[in-house]
């Protein structure tokens, strides 16, 4: 399973330490925040990866080459403008897929966020727990969609979702904040034109109607990397700890 890296966002909570460094490259505990997801997927067997950019993205491949510093594959998948995020996994689906088929799934993650979620856990659940669905729920089919879920912070009290019978939901209790890691079929993405913006969120919501989305539940660590504050809190927290 290869495995994809957004990091196309403008980071315009973040200015302006974003004027000049795109967000990805902001470091924290002497890293860059991508720097710390290349780690933690390799450790986990994902030797192929793509990453998206777009502001100063330049810069992103620059500093990162071709990934054989951290042992890994690094591809990358340039946006004029930011796609969005349905819309950047679109456009890169060509070097997600094996052969250019469009056959199996693969990961992605936010470039903006710090965790310590299992990758390779992650990789496995989305086929163990959409059989577990399947039983319980009898939806059958292929799941297009596997997210870790993990408990709201502050900044977003409301939740995203619900779990239930191992299947996503849009209601429900506990409600709970979607990580930004997660597994998707590229039929998700059947709809979306190459190459313009779309918004994740509603392939996420019929995904559910139709049964053919399945969550798990992630209490670890977990960081949303949103503002500068948030940025020196956790850079702080890891120096300390070193």
């Amino acid at each position: 399973m290869k495995a994809m890296i957004l990091a196309a966002g403008r980071g315009e909570r973040m200015r302006p330490l974003t004027d000049h460094t795109p967000k990805p490259l902001l470091k924290v505990g002497g890293k860059p925040l991508i720097v710390w997801h290349l780690e933690r997927l390799a450790q986990a067997g994902f030797t192929e990866i793509v990453i998206n950019h777009a502001h100063l993205g330049e810069q992103i491949e620059a500093a990162l080459g071709n990934g054989a510093v951290w042992g890994v594959s690094i591809q990358y998948s340039p946006e004029k403008i930011a796609l969005e995020t349905a819309g950047g996994i679109a456009n890169a689906l060509h070097l997600l897929t094996e052969n250019g088929k469009n056959e199996g799934p693969f990961l992605v993650v936010n470039g903006d966020v710090f965790t310590e979620i299992d990758f390779k856990n992650t990789a496995k659940n989305y086929k163990n727990i959409a059989l577990e669905a399947n039983i319980h729920a009898g939806a059958g089919g292929i799941k297009n969609v596997h997210l870790a879920l993990v408990n709201n912070p502050p900044q977003h009290p409301q939740g995203d979702f619900s779990i239930q019978n191992g299947l996503l939901k849009n209601t429900g209790e506990p409600m709970l904040t979607f990580s930004g890691v997660g597994v998707y079929h590229p039929n998700l993405f059947a709809e979306i034109v190459k190459g313009e913006p779309a918004k994740l969120a509603p392939l996420l919501r019929k995904a559910i109607d139709n049964n053919s989305a399945t969550a798990q539940y992630y209490q670890g660590v977990w960081h949303d990397i949103g503002t500068p504050e948030r940025l020196k809190q956790l850079d702080e927290s890891l120096q300390k700890n070193a």
